[in-house]
């Protein structure tokens, strides 16, 4: 089986919504008191692996459900296609897991129980986004998730982590990243929105409408600005304002976005989205860690 089959399905453009928030912690943790490089990189193998499995549990999941059938207009999909079984993919989706149960079992020694709950319901969730009897993306509740668990979870975890506590500034510098991440989940179930409506996966975007959907889109990346121009104003740390230097790119998406008609338009916006959130997350970790 291609090496490449395996990498496309681990879809490595959605990849920057966990690389960003371990950075944006680790920072937050070095202007607090100092970041640990270990539990740092434990962080990031945690989050890559959650995010990897959660990808593959999408995958078999939503090809069980019919919602990648062949009139879909994202890339092919592994399981609907036939490419991987889905048996093999459910056991992908476990060692991805226990990959990440591996490298939590280390923080977990360095953070106590508040890692292992962490640890337990981000996969829990991670299989329950597509998977189980009620799951969260066909209820509407995937940008939820997403925000949740890319942002806050994921920023304020890291820097616990490295710090034991969890400051104030790791909660605001959640909001960027959360609301960055979720605008790649915007754009996937915009692409997808007639699709997953006929197959009854209610997302967000199939409940607002396509104009519903942009608007949310729009207002994410808005409260990622907000935020941080907020940040450098009330704690007068004007290179805070670094990430905003990427604006300009953020008014080119949202202009992309909303013209999209086609499935290649909309896959050029999702990989643009996820390419905008790594500078501005690369940026903002930058400006707080400095």
């Amino acid at each position: 089986m291609s090496v490449g089959i395996w990498l496309a399905a681990a879809r490595p453009k959605t990849l920057p919504a966990a690389i960003v928030p371990v950075a944006v912690g680790t920072a937050v943790a070095e202007a607090s008191g100092g970041m640990a490089i270990g539990a740092a990189l434990a962080a990031l193998g945690g989050a890559l692996a959650i995010q990897i499995g959660t990808n593959f549990a999408n995958d078999v999941f939503d090809a069980e459900k019919g919602a990648d059938g062949p009139d879909r207009l994202g890339p092919v999909r592994a399981v609907a296609s036939g490419l991987i079984s889905a048996a093999t993919m459910k056991r992908a989706m476990v060692a991805a897991f226990a990959v990440a149960t591996a490298f939590g079992l280390y923080l977990a020694w360095l953070g106590g129980w508040p890692v292992v709950a962490i640890g337990v319901v981000s996969i829990i969730c991670g299989i329950a986004y597509t998977g189980g009897p009620w799951p969260l993306g066909y209820h509407g509740l995937g940008d939820v998730f997403v925000m949740l668990f890319f942002g806050f979870v994921a920023v304020c975890g890291t820097a616990y982590v490295q710090l034991g506590y969890v400051p104030c500034l790791a909660v605001f510098a959640a909001i960027p990243v959360g609301a960055l991440a979720t605008a790649i989940i915007v754009v996937n179930n915009l692409r997808d929105r007639e699709q997953d409506a006929r197959s009854g996966k209610r997302t967000l975007a199939v409940r607002l409408g396509r104009r519903g959907a942009l608007v949310e889109y729009v207002g994410l990346l808005a409260s990622a600005y907000g935020v941080a121009i907020a940040l450098a104003v009330s704690h007068e740390r004007w290179l805070l304002l670094l990430p905003v230097a990427t604006g300009p790119i953020a008014v080119a998406r949202v202009r992309a976005l909303a013209g999209a008609v086609t499935g290649p338009e909309y896959n050029k916006c999702l990989a643009a989205t996820g390419a905008l959130m790594m500078a501005f997350g690369v940026l903002f970790a930058v400006a707080l860690g400095l």
